[in-house]
């Protein structure tokens, strides 16, 4: 029996071992990917800027709304400073059951600005999630060209026309997605750690995915997708709790792509607490559990293995990453503390400490081409794989738990916004 255990106990650190340097490995090609992709858009950037016959579609901006009172209006206001042609440009709000001022706010800013509207979902309709609501807002406009922004959002000028641009230039898109900032970067320990992770996901999954596969996924903001793609597909899955990535799967599935684009930005809020946090990964989390469920079937299928590949990685990135960090704290505590002795020869220690030297390397090496490579940032990486890393094991656990042990009821949760002080508005610059 002893032998049974040890020699199991000595396969599965092979074999963590192994899935651990593959993220690595993998992680650090699409890192120098992403890197050559965001340098070579600032020629593609100066090329749109020379542009001159480009004819820009209708564009209606889709913003799903339910008690946003707290930020609606500086989200309008950015939306209404597009350098878009006037004539083209139409922003609907979706206001869904929203019980404070958010309503009001729009039709003021409405009053003054024709292209805002006010769509107030009718009493009993309203209440069932963003892809319910964005499915609503969608009727209510014959725009060539919809784009999506969360209800927190503070678009740069040129966002909105570098998206469109892209989707003008190459027939083969369907959606075009760009960058987002935490423009909460500085009013927390965790809104740090999250601006990280989010320009990481950006420059490493994003970019670097682009780079080699012509593969990227949709976030949940800042990004413009034909109308006529959205109505062939019938609008968003509304059992769907992560829109973004089940609609992603669906345009590849037909036939189109999904471009990143690192300079059409937009400043969002993040969570600044972690019950906040917590809510909105678990939910993250479990939309992505329904993702898998529905589309796992139907991988083998893809004409396209490099996005087969891709897209089998994507459904299963949060898995491996739990298992991968689980086991990786495993190995460092046994091998240092030497409970168990495992009969096979290796550096497991040795092994732990240059795994998170190379996350350390990854990290820095985005945050340096965003203009963030200073020895604090440095710091907060290496203390974010020991913290914020570490919080993922509970919230994917958590969301695994509800979905297939409990089997718990999916619904939307909102996430809750927070008051921009000056402090905040300053960092985002």
């Amino acid at each position: 029996m002893y032998n049974f255990v040890t020699t199991l106990l000595g396969a599965l650190f092979v074999l963590s071992v192994i899935l651990i340097w593959f993220m690595i490995a993998y992680q650090l090609v699409l890192t120098v990917a992403g890197f050559f992709h965001n340098w070579g858009s600032a020629k593609e950037k100066r090329e749109i800027d020379g542009m001159t016959h480009l004819e820009y579609p209708t564009v209606c901006v889709l913003i799903p709304a339910h008690n946003e009172e707290t930020v609606i209006r500086g989200t309008v206001e950015a939306m209404m400073a597009f350098d878009y042609p006037h004539d083209k440009l139409e922003i609907l709000v979706i206001n869904d059951g929203s019980s404070d001022n958010t309503g009001p706010i729009v039709e003021d800013l409405g009053s003054r600005d024709g292209r805002v509207r006010c769509y107030n979902v009718p009493k009993g309709e309203g209440g069932k999630g963003k892809s319910r609501a964005l499915n609503l807002g969608l009727k209510q406009t014959n725009a060539e060209v919809i784009a999506i922004y969360d209800a927190d959002n503070q678009p740069l000028p040129d966002a909105l026309k570098y998206l469109v641009a892209e989707l003008l230039i190459h027939p083969d898109l369907g959606a075009v997605l760009g960058n987002f900032r935490t423009i909460n970067r500085d009013r927390t320990w965790l809104t740090r750690f999250i601006s990280i992770e989010t320009m990481s996901f950006q420059a490493i999954l994003q970019a670097g995915r682009w780079a080699l596969f012509k593969v990227s996924t949709l976030p949940g903001t800042n990004f413009v997708i034909w109308k006529s793609l959205v109505d062939d597909l019938h609008g968003w899955d509304e059992d769907a709790i992560t829109e973004d990535s089940e609609l992603s799967i669906r345009i590849y599935m037909r036939g189109y792509k999904i471009k990143y684009i690192p300079f059409a930005v937009t400043l969002e809020q993040e969570p600044e607490t972690m019950s906040v946090w917590t809510k909105q990964r678990t939910r993250w989390v479990r939309g992505n559990n329904y993702v898998v469920t529905k589309f796992f079937k139907e991988i083998p299928q893809f004409k396209n293995k490099f996005l087969a590949f891709e897209v089998l990685y994507l459904l299963l990135l949060y898995y491996i990453f739990l298992i991968a960090i689980g086991v990786s704290d495993l190995i460092f505590i046994l091998s240092v503390s030497q409970l168990i002795a495992i009969p096979l020869p290796g550096p497991y220690t040795a092994v732990w400490i240059l795994a998170v030297i190379l996350f350390c390397f990854e990290i820095f090496l985005v945050l340096s081409y965003e203009g963030m490579d200073s020895f604090k940032n440095f710091v907060m990486a290496f203390l974010m794989y020991f913290t914020y890393c570490q919080f993922w094991i509970y919230v994917v656990g958590r969301g695994i738990y509800l979905d297939y042990i409990k089997r718990e009821k999916r619904t939307w949760t909102k996430t809750v916004r927070f008051k921009l002080g000056e402090q905040a508005e300053k960092s985002s610059g």
